[in-house]
């Protein structure tokens, strides 16, 4: 069962996919955004191909765990998503963008290269989280 994780932003949508037993999430690219319509049909277009079973969304919490203005943009977003058809999950994902950066920093990879890459990561780092706590739950599937 694969599964597609998204890091959305306003700017960039960073895209990773799972491994066809759901263990492990490599990265896909970046999703420069342009109109929403767009978008939409992109990552249609992407879920059909990787006949994912579903999609992890990062859901931006702010430090005391509350929805801010960009967890909104993102809950919006996904309700598009759920009206294409396509199963959403959302997941915490406080930190994973620093976290990523963070991580490339650590790497000694560049600044322009880290810009073209953290989305990407951070998308990683969000369906791999999501992935590992099913093992946890000991159930594997969503």
């Amino acid at each position: 069962m694969r599964l597609l994780g998204l890091d959305i932003g306003d700017r960039k949508i960073g895209m990773a996919v799972s491994d066809p037993l759901g263990v492990t999430a490599q990265g896909l690219g970046v999703l420069n955004r342009g109109r929403l319509s767009d978008d939409l049909e992109k990552l249609l277009l992407l879920a059909n191909e990787y006949e994912v079973a579903g999609i992890v969304v990062g859901l931006p919490r702010g430090l005391d765990g509350n929805l801010g203005p960009q967890a909104l943009k993102v809950t919006e977003f996904v309700a598009l998503l759920e009206e294409k058809g396509l199963k959403v999950y959302l997941w915490d994902e406080r930190f994973t963008t620093s976290a990523a950066e963070r991580f490339l920093i650590q790497a000694d990879v560049r600044r322009k290269k880290r810009r073209a890459v953290v989305d990407k990561l951070a998308a990683v780092m969000i369906l791999q989280s999501y992935l590992d706590s099913m093992v946890r739950q000991g159930n594997g599937e969503p």
